[in-house]
């Protein structure tokens, strides 16, 4: 039942009286039939959700600074240290810069959406719960299944190059670990401790609770940021412009490789260093005033993190050639970079001049993949709650903490599922992976926007979202562009995803659904559009399968296989579900 006396208590003055217009303006909503797979979640419901602050919610105690800190904590990690390098050296050249104002621009048109939902609609799970208001439930379930992938298998991968760069960071003390014991089995160890230890420590500090995270984050921020600066500051005089003759090396041939279709696929991989102002949208219930301070936290830690990845980048492209981060020493292309600021004795030998710095951009690494693996987790955590709340998810992830009030069952859920993945399973690049997930949920944000402005042009926004439908459109356009530059078998993983999403929903979730209510007309819809959607999927696994096995991986037969069996068995159940009546 809505409880318009604590709506009002929790809003001001003037506010109050627009919002309930709004309310009784779609007081229908909530009597919409049950009966359907598209049941939207009504805007009262979601409200009222947002201006609970019982002991069974969320506690409230983040504000504008906090997240901005959140967003910068999230977006400088590995993408800035790692694949900037790989990227500009096989793909882009110098013209690396030009590629990140180009996902700068995806995430921009993004973020003014992400901006205006969460000012609108200030309740965790972000693309989750705005799809859920605007295209239905079954949609929102597809987005919300995207961004669980998106969070917590990214948390896992940085876990592993966190152990990576703590071994690399002790030997510097000449501290040894064990091989065996900082390694998975797949790369000749036993198990990698040092992930399992970052991910159970970060997951019992969100336990303990969302404002100490904050705090935390806060100061690794402030450390992270400055060692980017200081490099920025010290690398510009040594940056010789011949570096960037030419500024956007000629294509010779191969597609995204140089030239234009390479600065666009360097702009699709680097998209991966820009992920994170959208986990802030996830703490939009945790904010003390989200109408303010949520367009202040997306935007302002995009903007801030923009100028200094294309200053970073210049410098880093200035002080050396860019085939300089080819081969292995790609992944460390800061250390590259650094080796290159110094002077040149009379025997041609280079003399760093600041070799310190080195060993401070490894701090600043490591607490860098630390505020990503807390963001990246929190912000699973918090999809995940919304949709146990939901119904969609079993109800033990929605509960939440009697002191700290945090969804403490989903954080320890996901510190047991990252841990294992992080101590035993191989470590896989998953920037493309990770890219095209969040890609995916961009756009339908972004489409949401416009769905929402055109069936609810009176609910209340404390942020709109500048030049509709110019800009949740240009948003679509950038962010399918650059999808579609991405590798083939990025596709394929998406795709077993989402069907394994597709088998989850149709088995659980349609049948415990708050708003659908496991109807037997929804099921019965369920199974039709599910199954179609789900062998629609199965038919296009199977012929990308066969397209990256021609044209990009003919040598990876593992993924080619697996593909086609994962394929062939789901025509099999998708159809059995067709013929259900």
């Amino acid at each position: 039942m809505l409880d318009f006396a604590e709506i009002e208590k929790e809003c001001p003055a003037g506010e109050y009286f627009l919002i309930l217009r709004t309310l009784k303006s779609f007081r229908g909503a909530n009597n919409q039939s049950n009966m359907s797979l598209f049941v939207k979640k009504p805007l009262g419901t979601l409200l009222a959700e947002a201006a609970d602050n019982s002991g069974h919610s969320l506690k409230k105690t983040l504000g504008a600074g906090s997240l901005v800190a959140l967003g910068i904590g999230a977006i400088i990690g590995a993408g800035l240290f790692s694949i900037t390098g790989m990227a500009a050296a096989n793909n882009a050249g110098p013209a690396i810069t030009i590629s990140f104002v180009v996902a700068a621009l995806g995430c921009g048109f993004a973020g003014l959406c992400y901006a205006e939902f969460a000012s609108m609609i200030p309740v965790a799970g972000s693309a989750y719960t705005y799809s859920y208001a605007t295209m239905g439930e079954f949609i929102a379930w597809i987005i919300g299944w995207d961004l669980v992938l998106e969070y917590a298998v990214g948390a896992a991968t940085v876990s592993i190059s966190w152990s990576r760069y703590l071994v690399k960071f002790l030997e510097g003390f000449n501290i040894h670990l064990p091989s065996a014991l900082a390694t998975g089995p797949w790369d000749g160890g036993i198990i990698n401790l040092p992930a399992v230890f970052i991910v159970v420590l970060v997951s019992l500090l969100l336990i303990k609770g969302t404002q100490e995270s904050a705090r935390v984050n806060s100061i690794i921020v402030v450390i992270k940021v400055a060692v980017v600066l200081v490099f920025i500051f010290l690398g510009w005089k040594y940056i010789n412009y011949s570096n960037y003759d030419p500024y956007i090396p000629k294509n010779a041939g191969t597609f995204g490789e140089f030239g234009f279709s390479g600065v666009i696929r360097a702009a699709a991989i680097v998209f991966f260093a820009y992920i994170g102002f959208d986990a802030v949208s996830t703490a939009a219930q945790e904010a003390k005033n989200p109408g303010r301070d949520m367009p202040i936290g997306i935007l302002g830690s995009l903007a801030i993190c923009t100028v200094l990845y294309i200053l970073f980048a210049h410098v880093m492209t200035g002080v050396t050639s860019f085939s300089s981060f080819r081969g292995k020493d790609g992944i460390a292309p800061v250390a590259v970079a650094i080796e290159h600021m110094g002077k040149v004795d009379a025997g041609g030998v280079m003399h760093a001049d600041y070799p310190w710095l080195n060993r401070a951009i490894i701090v600043a690494i490591l607490g860098g993949y630390s505020s990503v693996i807390l963001v990246m987790l929190m912000g699973q955590s918090r999809v995940f709650f919304s949709m146990s709340k939901d119904g969609l998810l079993p109800k033990i992830f929605s509960q939440v903490h009697s002191k700290f009030r945090t969804p403490f069952k989903s954080n320890f859920l996901f510190m047991i599922f990252v841990s294992l993945f992080a101590a035993f399973v191989p470590a896989r690049v998953v920037g493309e992976m990770t890219s095209i997930g969040t890609l995916f949920a961009f756009i339908l944000v972004c489409i949401g926007v416009l769905v929402m402005r055109k069936n609810m042009p009176d609910a209340p926004r404390k942020f709109k979202t500048p030049l509709v439908p110019l800009v949740p459109i240009l948003g679509v356009a950038t962010c399918l562009f650059m999808m579609v530059f991405l590798p083939l078998d990025t596709w394929i993983r998406l795709i077993v995803w989402m069907i394994i999403g597709f088998d989850v929903y149709l088995w659980y979730g349609v049948k415990h659904s708050l708003l659908s209510g496991g109807q037997k007309d929804t099921l019965t819809q369920a199974n039709k559009i599910g199954g179609l959607g789900g062998l629609a999927l199965a038919i296009l696994l199977g012929i990308i399968a066969f397209a990256h096995h021609n044209y990009e991986g003919a040598g990876d037969l593992g993924i080619f296989y697996f593909s086609l069996i994962f394929a062939a068995v789901h025509v099999i159940v998708f159809g059995i579900r067709l013929s259900k009546k």
